[in-house]
């Protein structure tokens, strides 16, 4: 099998918040495949970083390389905690954003950006990427800006329809202000929101030459890559094709939602890509979904595609964000047959599947869920609704019920809620301390193959493996 050299065989999958940080994106890129980051929350990621006292300095020796210098100072100043934190003591909050985020918020959109994908590029000429959800609206414009700022390769995008991207790179790239428009529910076509951001007004008249990076969207169905490619206001460089099987976020089944016994969504035949028609497309295309073994690759390989996605194998390796502890039960739950993973049809405010790995002190674990306390203090999936008054508000289904029901919302969205971005925190160490002393609990996510990372220790007793190891075992069919 000859590949092609243009475009990386493995993608690493961009999993948030923070399993898909710097030093994974940068391991996978060094051998020669594509590293991601996770674009998701970093803002609160970097905050939280610098009050933990920033083991290693990275997050310092980034801000330093950081081309607004006063920016940088300013962060620094509000977060960062020499020698870190005390372990009992709360993060400093990060204001929640809304339509017309603040001078603060923007500047650590930004930054937090640069830092994350100019640390995954240091020290290697690899090609690194960063992964953001189309559902997750405000932070999208400022946040590409840091990632192009420090020279990111591709964005990729998921969970919605990117349609407005390609051509907000096209634009910043040049130096040229951006608008997109944002979804407020109960709002008519007189009262459309749009979300600007205008590098020359946010450098003060310094606008760095920027490469626009490749975009690549993340897809479920060739309808919609049809679509992408005839109405996207820019160029689409390819699709990730991401099966029901993968972790994190699905798209939902097409036609009216089934569950199985397990109270799973039921996924069939409509749902499997029409991959003769992405062909068509001409454009290269990346399978996800269940492709960590070697096998699986070369399978790709033969239907034309350029390679995989590849995220439950590096989510649980030596450099990923997930606590090494969570690594260490995951392993040894393979190694006991004792992990399952449940495609959750309800706990993710998105209204998307989330498929959550179970367990124990985990969400997946109903018990432990429903003895915290709702509390929404990140807001990153809530929606943007029209009040009365015209203006807009904002209301997330997982957060105190009373509350989402004052604001409009319906009890029965409630249901089975549960609060990701918090619960993703806690899974990477970052997880807040509550002021009754009460600590978040971990979500992990995971695809349904986890068990098969037991093929990459190269011990039978080994209770860890690296990124390398991973890359190496799904390469080790192809030969160029």
């Amino acid at each position: 099998m000859v590949l092609d050299e243009k475009n990386p065989v493995i993608i690493q999958g961009g999993m948030g918040i923070g399993v898909s940080a710097w030093p994974l994106a940068r391991a996978v890129a060094r051998s020669g495949q594509l590293g991601v980051v996770s674009g998701t929350v970093l803002d609160v990621v970097l905050a939280r970083r610098l009050q933990m006292g920033d083991p290693g300095g990275h997050v310092r020796h980034a801000l330093a390389e950081f081309p607004i210098t006063s920016m940088a100072d300013n962060i620094l100043d509000r977060y960062f905690v020499p020698g870190g934190k005390l372990a009992d003591t709360p993060f400093l909050p990060v204001p929640m954003l809304s339509e017309r985020p603040t001078r603060m918020q923007s500047e650590l959109l930004v930054a937090a950006n640069f830092v994350e994908v100019m640390l995954a590029k240091e020290g290697h000429d690899g090609l690194v990427g960063i992964n953001y959800l189309e559902k997750v609206q405000i932070p999208t414009l400022p946040s590409l800006y840091g990632a192009m700022m420090a020279g990111v390769d591709y964005v990729l995008m998921g969970a919605g329809i990117p349609a407005a991207i390609p051509g907000m790179l096209d634009r910043m790239s040049e130096g040229e202000a951006v608008e997109l428009s944002l979804r407020v529910t109960g709002a008519d076509r007189n009262q459309a929101t749009t979300l600007r951001f205008d590098p020359a007004e946010f450098t003060g008249g310094f606008t760095p030459w920027l490469t626009r990076p490749r975009f690549l969207p993340i897809i479920a169905s060739s309808t919609l890559a049809q679509m992408l490619v005839r109405k996207s206001n820019g160029q689409v460089d390819g699709f990730i094709i991401e099966g029901s099987t993968a972790g994190g976020h699905n798209a939902p089944p097409r036609g009216k939602t089934r569950l199985n016994g397990l109270g799973e969504p039921v996924y069939g035949q409509r749902d499997v890509v029409d991959l003769a028609v992405i062909r068509d497309l001409g454009l290269p295309f990346w399978l996800a979904g269940s492709y960590g073994s070697p096998e699986q690759v070369q399978d790709a390989l033969a239907t034309g595609a350029a390679g995989v996605q590849v995220g439950t194998a590096f989510a649980f390796c030596e450099e990923s964000g997930i606590s090494a502890e969570i690594k260490e039960r995951v392993v040894q739950g393979c190694r006991a047959g004792e992990l399952t993973v449940f495609t959750d049809p309800l706990a993710s405010p998105t209204g998307f599947p989330f498929k959550v790995l179970g367990l124990e002190d985990t969400l997946s674990e109903e018990e432990v869920y429903e003895a915290r306390h709702r509390t929404c203090d990140l807001g990153f999936l809530r929606e943007g609704y029209r009040r009365e008054d015209g203006t807009i508000g904002w209301r997330c289904p997982a957060e105190p019920e009373a509350a989402y029901l004052r604001k409009g919302g319906l009890r029965e969205e409630t249901i089975g809620r549960k609060c990701i971005c918090n619960g993703l925190l806690a899974t990477i160490g970052l997880g807040q301390v509550r002021m009754d002393g009460q600590q978040e609990s971990p979500v992990v996510t995971s695809g349904n193959d986890v068990n098969s990372i037991l093929r990459y220790l190269k011990e039978q007793d080994a209770n860890s493996y690296s990124a390398g190891d991973v890359v190496d075992c799904l390469l080790q069919l192809s030969k160029v």
